[in-house]
């Protein structure tokens, strides 16, 4: 099968095709046929080994990639809920050659839900870590519906969706852009949009009088800069693995997807949100396995809205 892998650890140059043997499905799994891999931040934190363990070496070839969409082309053993020819995304936790970045991946069943109606591969592949990240995220911070959750990084993928889904439980969001991307951050669904920067713990407690919110995701890695934002015995999410003390009563939860006990119902609430038109997938631009590099610069530079996704081939 073709894939894209890197060889040793560096720059976006490292990411290069290469054929790799396909793998075949053990009990309990399937046989996904990729046709869409979404590229994502985490995916650049793998090519330099920002989640190795101290001591830890990579296992080469290293395929990257967290999230897929494709066709089911064969299952394993005591798989009952799946067919081959299943329409399925994906979560996946990239190791050595297991990647998403393949034209074809073995996952647990667990792991694949159907994509929703009326999707795409490309727009379904965005979903599934970003989605489960979100949901994590709400989870974590365990508000109920009438509260306040303030979300930095509104206008990305995993800031979008955390937004959409908040709304949708009932919650008050308060949230940052720039003056480019407030009116898309309003569209999702946002009750009021303050600046993003360096001062947007301070413009989201004057948006809820100066009690700061109850919850606060922090998609955008600002850490200490955004805990002002917080009130007193609130509690706050941190997408970047920060692990400071926020002070105050204030809860600090780390979301670490590949940690999330919930992925088969989260998988199939993202389903269910989609097609109920709770989550709107943003595809920002569809590219070419070989156009990876590319991507991952891309990405890195800053500015993307939504998700690149790379297509393989029928």
């Amino acid at each position: 099968m073709k894939a894209i892998a890197l060889h040793r650890l560096g720059g976006p140059e490292v990411l290069e095709p290469v054929e790799l043997p396909a793998p075949r499905p053990g009990s309990g799994e399937v046989r996904v046929r990729v046709r869409a891999a979404a590229v994502n931040a985490a995916d650049t934190g793998v090519r330099i080994g920002m989640f190795l363990a101290p001591g830890e070496e990579p296992e080469f070839p290293l395929v990257p990639g967290m999230e897929a969409a494709g066709v089911i082309d064969e299952v394993g053993q005591g798989v009952t809920g799946l067919r081959v020819g299943d329409a399925v995304m994906a979560f996946v936790m990239p190791k050595g050659a297991h990647g998403a970045y393949a034209e074809q991946v073995v996952l647990s069943e667990d792991a694949v839900a159907a994509v929703p109606k009326g999707t795409d591969f490309p727009a379904a592949a965005t979903l599934p870590m970003n989605g489960l990240t979100a949901l994590m995220a709400l989870d974590q911070l365990a508000l109920t519906p009438g509260q306040t959750l303030g979300v930095t990084g509104a206008a990305g993928a995993v800031g979008g969706y955390l937004v959409q889904l908040a709304v949708a439980a009932g919650l008050r969001v308060v949230a940052d852009a720039s003056a480019a991307d407030t009116a898309l951050v309003r569209e999702l669904g946002a009750h009021d949009v303050v600046p993003r920067g360096a001062g947007v713990a301070e413009a989201m407690r004057r948006a809820t009088g100066g009690e700061g919110v109850d919850g606060l995701a922090d998609c955008a890695a600002q850490n200490e800069q955004v805990v002002p934002a917080v009130r007193d015995g609130g509690a706050m999410a941190t997408l970047r693995y920060w692990d400071g003390q926020p002070g105050r009563g204030i809860a600090l939860h780390t979301v670490m997807v590949s940690a999330y006990g919930a992925v088969p119902a989260g998988l199939e609430a993202l389903r269910t949100y989609t097609e109920r038109g709770v989550l709107t997938p943003r595809v920002a631009r569809t590219l070419a396995p070989e156009d990876a590099a590319f991507a991952h610069r891309r990405l890195e530079a800053g500015g993307v809205r939504g998700r690149m996704v790379l297509v393989f081939e029928d």
